[in-house]
């Protein structure tokens, strides 16, 4: 059966045909390629990542269930007993309330250091240069011995009378001292994720709410603070979780959080790795919480700035699921001919 011959080849020779075929998509490939015997590509590093992966984890199954040593029915008895609920609502508490001090204060000492005042933004700038420096655990220590240095605490005039004054070793306790160490060493750490954050979102929604006759202090907190949130919230949920881990340095002051609990418990009955096994099974189990709780957050605030979710563990069992299900299939546009 004959064709008829392509508009192409009645105007121009095969080979003019060919020539030009080749000019418009200069990467085709001179012979035609054979799709339906396609040979799909082969990965053998992955298949041998996968072994290799599989044979670890069934040795640490078999160290973590035939190792004596583990003392699992002690752990088990250990994991729901009250002094270790104290332990843990000692240290949901230094999380809750360092975060709090730390976060209203990075957001001053944020905004300080972007001011125009060189004073006050000079010494926002030390303030960060001075805690980020010291590591949390000496800043601990020290307040915790404040007293050698200050025998006293006063309150009153500079240079003048005293209207308050106390005992150090009265006013600074194990938990305050745990605040001020954990608090103000947070402080440094969330200006710079706030300011980050403030540099983040475009100065011409500044510049646009001026024009409008807002103040700056209006502009700070109706136009940029809740743009920069999407920004902030990230990295604040991941110091949520630093804090979290961080509140067992204060077993070195002799406060009675999850750490200073097992370890007390442990010097009594010699059972070290049982108890180290419940402290850290109750962090995993805090840390996850907080996880799960980042990624609601993230959700609210990044919703109607990109059409992808934040992705997590969380989104493969639920969100995509019921997002699946809401947005169905995409509607095809037709356009006229």
């Amino acid at each position: 059966m004959a064709t008829a011959p392509s508009p192409d080849s009645r105007d121009h020779p095969p080979a003019v045909v060919a020539v030009k075929e080749r000019t418009e998509h200069p990467h085709a490939p001179d012979h035609p390629v054979d799709v339906a015997h396609a040979v799909p590509v082969r990965h053998p590093l992955r298949w041998l990542s996968v072994v290799v992966l599989a044979v670890l984890a069934a040795q640490l199954g078999h160290f973590l269930i035939t190792n004596p040593n583990f003392e699992w029915g002690t752990v088990g008895a250990y994991f729901g007993a009250q002094v270790f609920g104290q332990g843990i609502a000692t240290t949901v508490e230094l999380t809750v309330v360092a975060m709090a001090i730390g976060t209203v204060g990075g957001v001053f000492v944020a905004v300080g250091r972007m001011s125009e005042n060189r004073v006050l933004s000079t010494v926002c700038g030390a303030y960060v240069w001075f805690f980020r420096g010291i590591p949390v655990l000496v800043q601990l220590i020290f307040w915790y011995n404040l007293s050698a240095l200050l025998p006293r605490i006063s309150f009153g005039i500079p240079f003048g009378p005293e209207f308050i004054s106390a005992e150090t070793n009265t006013l600074i306790s194990p938990w305050f001292a745990a605040i001020l160490g954990l608090g103000l060493n947070e402080a440094a750490y969330m200006a710079e994720i706030v300011r980050g954050g403030l540099l983040g979102v475009d100065h011409g929604q500044t510049e646009a709410a001026s024009a409008l006759g807002m103040g700056r202090a209006r502009i700070l907190r109706r136009i940029v603070l809740p743009q920069a949130m999407r920004f902030i919230v990230p990295p604040t949920g991941s110091q949520v979780i630093n804090m979290l881990k961080a509140t067992s340095l204060v077993s070195v002051i002799a406060l009675a959080d999850l750490l200073y609990t097992a370890q007390s418990i442990y010097n009594r009955t010699f059972e070290t790795i049982p108890l180290l096994v419940v402290a850290c099974l109750w962090y995993l189990v805090m840390t996850s919480v907080l996880y799960v709780g980042q990624s609601f957050i993230e959700r609210y605030y990044a919703r109607g700035s990109s059409r992808n979710s934040p992705q997590s563990f969380w989104d493969f069992a639920l969100f995509r699921r019921r997002t699946t299900r809401k947005a169905g299939p995409e509607p095809v546009s037709e356009t006229p001919s």
